[in-house]
């Protein structure tokens, strides 16, 4: 994602969101200076700070869709939040360091698997071994003293004697049938018992020690437990992989590099910032809004935060803001955050010709889904233009006559729309072709269209 151009970002987007370009654009340029930035050398690298985003519009025309997308597209530590789950420092709730420690956490998950990669051939060789191990197990291994009964003058366990050549010969060839067999899946349905490490949960994150909780500060004094599991062998053999790849990755290289992701290339998407906006608060529940804002100041402006896997610069985050702005308006904010977000998109609201775009141009278009939904139990979804459009021109009307919420509208037509052949097909019945037309809508639709245009008459 790294290398491509703002044209191209904008293409990806494009197959997913309807609409919507200077949203896009915006988007684009941004990530796109993220890989220019990285091109300088040290000392101008190091001036240039990101353009944070503020993105304005109403629900469901595609903010946290474009957030969303972002995510799967980015090869880069990336976070949602919502600005409603913050309090302001005094009051009982999530404190806004929280995000940065999430967007570590996600930094660390993405490092770890892209190493797991790495490692998986030799983890899952070490894990065959392993498997083999406890399938054919070696007398000589299975020898055990107990140095606390040495010391009580307890009875020692004596060694059992040495392999004969012709034994270990045995063993060995015993071995590689089990092995082959395993590689063959023919021990697939074999249960077996292992013994697997059990995670501690030590309660709650300790205050000022950067998320910390009592089981991180204690899990490297205390000794692991574990429990043993009768499994099946494939089972058993996910479980040694994981084992074996965590032994084989180093965890410190890990956590330094993810930490050095989340500084350099972090992205912070912070929704509905428009409901802690708002002036003349005196008391009330609205009394921290302000406060809020004032505390996610610095971390937009640049400012080290404390996590338990060190400290956390965010001087070079890129945030994105969005948020609906009915009530509120971006000049609620206070001046400083506002300063802060020096990029302002405005999204539009949806018309029909959007909307018909949407039942039909995404690669996750909702028709596509409901198609691929019924095709499980052999209905044959097809829909004609003339019953898109006609979807489209419903879901206008009813978002102008009562709440405008959007995309979102479609679901809640296409539910109302398919409601009885999602009931009626069950599998059984031989494969049917059912086609919706334009008098197929109006005919299950019109009770709720009815109902939208009596709204008007109700106080």
């Amino acid at each position: 994602m790294s290398y491509l151009t703002p044209k191209e970002i904008v293409a990806e987007l494009d197959k997913y969101i309807v609409g919507q370009d200077k949203a896009k654009r915006a988007v684009a340029i941004a990530l796109r200076n993220r890989y220019r930035r990285s091109k300088l050398d040290e000392e101008m690298r190091e001036e240039i700070t990101p353009k944070n985003i503020i993105m304005m519009g109403p629900t469901g025309v595609g903010k946290t869709e474009i957030a969303r997308r972002l995510s799967k597209l980015m090869d880069a530590p990336f976070v949602k939040v919502e600005a409603t789950k913050f309090t302001e420092v005094g009051y009982v709730g999530r404190d806004v360091e929280s995000m940065i420690r999430d967007l570590v956490e996600a930094s660390i998950r993405m490092v770890k698997q892209n190493r797991f990669e790495t490692v998986k051939d030799r983890a899952a060789q070490n894990a065959e071994d392993r498997l083999v191990d406890i399938l054919v197990p070696n007398k000589q291994a299975r020898q055990n003293s107990n140095p606390l009964g040495m010391l009580f003058g307890a009875p020692q366990i004596e060694a059992p004697p040495a392999e004969s050549d012709e034994e270990k010969q045995k063993r060995m060839s015993r071995r590689d049938e089990v092995r082959a067999n395993l590689r063959a899946g023919k021990l697939d349905t074999l249960m077996i018992e292992i013994e697997v490490e059990v995670t501690q949960n030590m309660g709650m994150e300790i205050p000022g020690m950067g998320g910390e909780s009592m089981g991180d500060l204690l899990s490297g004094i205390l000794p692991s437990k574990t429990k043993k599991r009768k499994v099946s062998v494939p089972e058993a053999r996910k479980i040694l992989e994981q084992e074996e790849a965590e032994k084989l990755i180093d965890m410190d290289e890990v956590t330094q590099t993810a930490i050095e992701r989340a500084e350099q290339d972090g992205i912070i998407f912070l929704d509905e910032i428009d409901k802690v906006a708002g002036k003349g608060m005196g008391s009330g529940p609205d009394i921290s809004r302000e406060g809020v804002q004032r505390d996610i100041l610095p971390i937009v402006e640049g400012s080290t935060v404390v996590t338990k896997y060190g400290p956390v610069k965010t001087d070079y985050m890129l945030f994105i803001a969005a948020g609906a702005f009915h009530v509120a308006k971006i000049s609620d904010l206070i001046p400083e955050l506002q300063g802060r977000f020096p990029i302002k998109v405005e999204l539009e609201n949806l018309t029909k010709k959007e909307f018909e775009e949407i039942l039909t141009q995404p690669k996750n278009a909702i028709t596509k889904q409901y198609e691929a939904l019924l095709s499980a139990d052999g209905v044959n979804l097809v829909f004609t233009p003339d019953a898109l459009k006609k979807i489209a021109e419903f879901a206008q009307i009813v978002n102008e006559s009562t709440e405008n919420i959007g995309a979102r509208r479609l679901h809640t037509i296409m539910e109302n729309l398919l409601n009885d052949i999602s009931f009626n097909a069950n599998g059984i019945e031989p494969a049917v072709e059912v086609v919706i037309d334009e008098n197929y809508v109006v005919e299950h639709l019109k009770n709720e269209e009815q109902y939208q245009n009596l709204q008007k008459f109700i106080l």
